[in-house]
């Protein structure tokens, strides 16, 4: 047990990536909707390219999605609009009208004869007016129907009568009676009309949802055994809706009795021999990416994001796929790492949404594209143009994609769907969110992105400034030490701005005890000459220790403390190994040892070559061409017999081009010129 235990101890960086690698094939496969996959491939427009196709079901047609619209849309259009009549109105008109008459005759010059006819004509008027009813609002449908006493009676739009026309039939029908004293009571049943027929807008919901829900979401039968498609006939509108329909139904039966686990088990292989194709290609082209659980936990993470976030989309949105701003991944792993690795994490990623997006060749050519063009385009991110920039030239190849696509399916440019364009457009402007999310991923995972290289390397920082205050020769001697590194970087193509910022706060720790240090001692008084020289290496290697302490209370990131920690790896403090030996011929050497550890990436190896050279340059004397040569080539010697870069992944090559950049910055740093025959 105790053995078992040792080696999963030993393992645990393995046993780690073991379980990253099996959960992330479980998420993913839990992340795809719960379907299985029809096994042909179609696109309208093109080919069958398969032998001809018999129904192996009895099947419906299902209508598409913008038929059965339609349909909804006329139903709406023209639905049944119900009306309750309210009879208290007609009996309350009635009843202010008579009041009204009697007041109005009584005081007329007519003979009770006439009143009375005039009374009755009246009472007959708002019974005609009142036998269909007055709309508050003329119905917005040409179908009405006026529940009165619990029957349902239908209106004829020419029978909409509101009060202005209600008004207007009162009149008609006062001058149709031929009554000459009609005139007089015009204008009181005019002005005493109310409208009766008030909207039911819960019966008339209610009705249209009924009928919403009779519409039939197919059209037409398919028996099994009839000849759907032969083979290399072209896939026309009518042939690709059988298809699409049969491949629904094929797909809906799949996903259920024992159909289901042979699905998830097809699933579960297919993602696995994707992300394995991951953690080879990391192990063989990135492993000091590989060796790192921290980095590859942060690949996985970025990669189930974009699965989650498409798997979603596809579930509840599926028209609004290309929403997902996909390019973030390739952007972000760029950012962090190398361009390489950036587009083959895409590539496996568009790979593994191909199983489940709508139209796959078609997703997976236009964002396999979208990614070669974003790694091809985003550089230094730090630069907010340069974003923008790449964010524009996505865009546009998603829309340019998308015209061929349609111009090959419906052979012309009609039927575009323009808002796919605007769902472009959305998809670059979340695609800028790129910026903040490294932001996040920087402070969540604990990496550096090239945009905190750039504000690290302000010396206008708090840090710096204090040691331009503290120390100024270090900071001087820093400064100098950046600008070889960052040549010698460029010239072997490392990490140029990693490689400058690791040199400005390389040597922070001296500004605990800054006058123990030649560069800033401003006097002729050398404050070593009173210790023994055990306690003045000791001064001097401490400074590695301080840095670290000090970076991390300033909460530099540890890719940079890295640079700290191996800028004299386990070299020894010679001069004051040499007076010690003059004093003790048994030294111990290990206390004259900088802890270490030694470099261990091209970046912290070219920080230790140009901080040697340049600290030691300080004492030529009448340099020349010669004197640098010999002297730069003296102190790499010395550091390779010295097996300082035995962990770090530089080839003896590019030491070579290393030297030869030191050699040039050193010659410009002197003035030096050619020396002219006399």
């Amino acid at each position: 047990m105790g053995k078992t235990l040792d080696n999963v101890y030993k393992h645990q960086s393995l046993v780690y990536k073991y379980f990253l690698y099996f959960v992330s094939v479980a998420l993913i496969v839990f992340f795809f909707p719960k379907g299985g996959k029809f096994k042909y491939e179609f696109q309208k427009g093109k080919p069958w390219q398969y032998e001809n196709l018999y129904a192996p079901i009895d099947f419906s047609i299902k209508k598409s999605k913008e038929e059965v619209e339609q349909e909804q849309n006329a139903l709406r259009t023209n639905k049944t609009e119900y009306y309750i009549f309210d009879a208290s109105v007609v009996s309350n008109v009635k009843e202010a009208v008579e009041n009204g008459t009697n007041t109005l005759l009584s005081a007329s010059d007519l003979s009770n004869l006439q009143r009375q006819r005039l009374m009755n004509l009246s009472q007959e008027i708002v019974e005609q007016v009142y036998q269909i009813g007055i709309f508050q609002n003329l119905p917005g449908s040409t179908s009405v129907l006026v529940l009165r006493d619990n029957e349902a009676q239908p209106v004829a739009p020419v029978n909409f009568l509101d009060i202005a026309a209600a008004q207007q039939k009162v009149s008609e029908l006062l001058r149709l009676t031929g009554n000459n004293n009609a005139s007089l009571i015009e204008g009181l049943i005019q002005r005493n009309l109310r409208p009766n027929l008030a909207f039911d807008e819960a019966l008339t919901e209610s009705a249209l949802s009924d009928e919403l829900s009779k519409i039939s979401f197919t059209r037409g039968e398919v028996a099994q055994g009839k000849l759907i498609i032969a083979k290399g006939e072209i896939v026309e509108a009518e042939d690709f809706k059988v298809l699409s329909s049969l491949k629904d139904e094929y797909e809906s039966e799949l996903w259920s009795g024992n159909n289901y686990y042979f699905i998830l088990l097809g699933y579960t292989i297919l993602v696995a021999l994707v992300l394995v194709m991951l953690f080879l290609f990391l192990k063989r082209y990135r492993y000091e990416i590989y060796r790192n659980n921290n980095k590859v936990t942060f690949i996985f993470f970025n990669i189930l994001l974009m699965v989650l976030a498409t798997t979603l989309m596809v579930k509840h949105y599926e028209d609004y796929v290309y929403v997902v701003p996909l390019c973030i991944l390739p952007l972000v792993l760029k950012n962090f790492f190398d361009a390489r690795l950036g587009l083959f994490a895409h590539v496996l990623t568009v790979l593994i949404l191909g199983f489940v997006v709508p139209n796959s060749f078609e997703y997976i050519f236009l964002q396999i594209i979208a990614g070669i063009v974003t790694i091809l385009t985003a550089s230094e991110l730090y630069k907010r143009a340069n974003l923008f920039i790449s964010v524009g030239q996505i865009t546009l190849i998603y829309i340019i994609g998308y015209f061929a696509f349609h111009a090959i399916h419906e052979g012309s440019l009609e039927n575009i769907e323009w808002i796919l364009f605007g769902v472009f457009v959305l998809n670059g402007l979340l695609t800028l969110f790129a910026q903040p999310l490294i932001y996040m991923f920087e402070k969540l995972f604990g990496l550096v992105s090239d945009v905190s290289l750039l504000e690290l390397s302000d010396t206008n920082s708090k840090l710096l400034k204090e040691l331009s205050d503290k120390a100024p020769g270090t900071f001087h001697h820093s400064l100098q030490v950046a600008n070889l590194a960052e040549a010698a970087a460029n010239e072997v193509g490392a990490n140029a701005m990693m490689v400058r910022v690791g040199a400005l706060y390389h040597d922070i720790g001296k500004m605990e005890n800054p006058t123990y240090f030649t560069e800033n001692q401003i006097t002729s008084v050398n404050p070593h000459d009173d210790l023994p020289p055990k306690e003045s290496a000791k001064i001097i290697i401490d400074h590695v220790i301080n840095g670290i302490e000090i970076a991390r209370k300033n909460n530099i990131p540890d890719r940079i403390i890295d640079f700290i920690r191996t800028h004299h790896g386990t070299t020894l403090v010679y001069y004051f190994f040499k007076k010690q030996q003059e004093i003790d011929p048994e030294v111990d050497e290990a206390n004259f040892r900088y802890p270490g550890p030694i470099p261990f990436s091209k970046e912290t190896a070219i920080l230790m070559m140009s901080d040697a050279v340049e600290a030691a340059s300080k004492s030529l004397k009448n340099p020349t061409f010669t004197v640098i040569d010999e002297f730069v080539e003296k102190i790499v010697k010395g550091q390779m017999q010295a097996n300082q870069f035995l962990n770090a992944n530089i080839t003896l090559k590019e030491i070579e081009m290393v030297k030869k950049v030191l050699k040039q910055k050193l010659t410009n740093i002197y003035h030096l010129r050619v020396e002219y025959p006399e």
